[in-house]
């Protein structure tokens, strides 16, 4: 393939309900949107970079900077472009992991298009459907809190996952455990909201039987991560703390994590993703794959991600409406508790022109 030129596309799209996590409360979710164009192909990306620099220290304004002044440039000067490629050509600029994964997803997207190929079947899917789970934010009270797990296991959702932070764990945990009973798949996610200091309050989760505690400490506290693991008995899941195969296999290595979270922007891309499941398996360890709250691309792409064979726990691949009313996208639909893996080529799935348009805050080309 040769590139022609890149497209970058600034979105705004409302959620259907506030999303509070420990950092933040999100009421309407802003995306950058990769667009490549080739000789006869074209291929979407989703940055999941988020406004602010609060889950990550990348954001979507230096997103969209980084993409326009180097990423951009280093691949139109390359003479043959496949996805394999990216990764290489982009090497020399430091860190904006989620811009370069945005990027390569774009390509990876043309070029399996240009092959009549899904990327289920290039990533090496098992699965024809995904077990899809549900993150629930940090709400004003118990009740509501009840009332909304109550409305996704309505829904049939298989797997429930806390959004928590100090003052707001045990008891919900509790409140959660006591109401739907012990049959309920339930983990929780701290984003980094606690310290070490804070063993004794997170084994205080341990009654409670969860799938997992992911990310309790700062992203660069391995250490911490594997003290914790040796005080608590619930399963330390990392996220926050994986950006490559690496940083997974060292993790690892010092029992820091016995899950591990896989969200392809925040490693680079799914080419890298594969890398993390691939040295998990080998560890013997479980994946699942996070969610950004992606429109129907990214969960395109990371539904089809979660089909590979070491992905054995259910993921935050919720149906479409689970944050739009409306998406950019047919819409992912919740069957008996799974989505369908895309099988159409590339990641299956592109934008419908109207409500893309309606959505779009500013559009920007790129070329030679």
């Amino acid at each position: 393939m040769k590139l022609v030129g890149v497209e970058l596309r600034r979105i705004a799209m409302p959620l259907v309900a506030s999303f509070r996590t420990s950092f933040a409360t999100m009421t309407t979710r802003e995306i950058l949107l990769v667009r490549v164009e080739t000789e006869n192909h074209e291929g979407y990306g989703e940055c999941v970079t988020m406004a602010d620099p609060l889950y990550s220290s990348e954001y979507t304004a230096t997103a969209a900077d980084v993409l326009r002044s180097y990423l951009v440039p280093a691949l139109t000067a390359l003479p043959v472009l496949d996805p394999w490629a990216v990764a290489p050509a982009l090497a020399a600029f430091k860190g904006h992991r989620m811009a370069k994964a945005a990027l390569e997803t774009a390509v990876l997207d043309a070029w399996l298009r240009a092959h009549d190929m899904s990327m289920g079947q290039w990533l090496g899917a098992t699965a024809e459907r995904v077990p899809a789970g549900v993150s629930v934010g940090i709400m004003d009270s118990i009740p509501a809190l009840l009332d909304a797990v109550d409305g996704y296991l309505s829904e049939g959702y298989l797997r429930i996952k806390l959004k928590i932070e100090p003052g707001w764990d045990v008891e919900p945990v509790r409140a959660v455990r006591e109401r739907f009973g012990d049959g309920v798949l339930l983990q929780v996610d701290a984003n980094t909201a606690y310290t070490l200091a804070d063993a004794a309050q997170l084994a205080r989760l341990d009654p409670y039987r969860l799938l997992l505690i992911e990310q309790p400490l700062d992203e660069e506290d391995i250490r911490g991560h594997a003290a914790l693991a040796q005080r608590v008995r619930t399963p330390i899941c990392l996220d926050e703390s994986i950006v490559s195969a690496r940083s997974a296999a060292d993790a690892i290595a010092l029992g820091a994590c016995s899950v591990v979270n896989i969200k392809p922007g925040r490693v680079g891309g799914y080419l890298e993703a594969r890398r993390i499941h691939d040295v998990c398996a080998a560890h013997g360890v479980p994946v699942w794959c996070g969610g950004m709250l992606e429109t129907g691309l990214g969960r395109a792409a990371n539904v089809a991600l979660a089909a590979l064979p070491g992905f054995t726990l259910p993921g935050d691949t919720s149906a479409s409406d689970r944050y739009y009313r409306t998406d950019i996208t047919e819409p992912f639909v919740l069957k008996d508790g799974h989505l369908d893996v895309p099988r159409a080529p590339g990641i299956g799935l592109s934008p419908i022109p109207g409500q893309l348009a309606d959505v779009t805050q500013s559009t920007e080309w790129i070329s030679r």
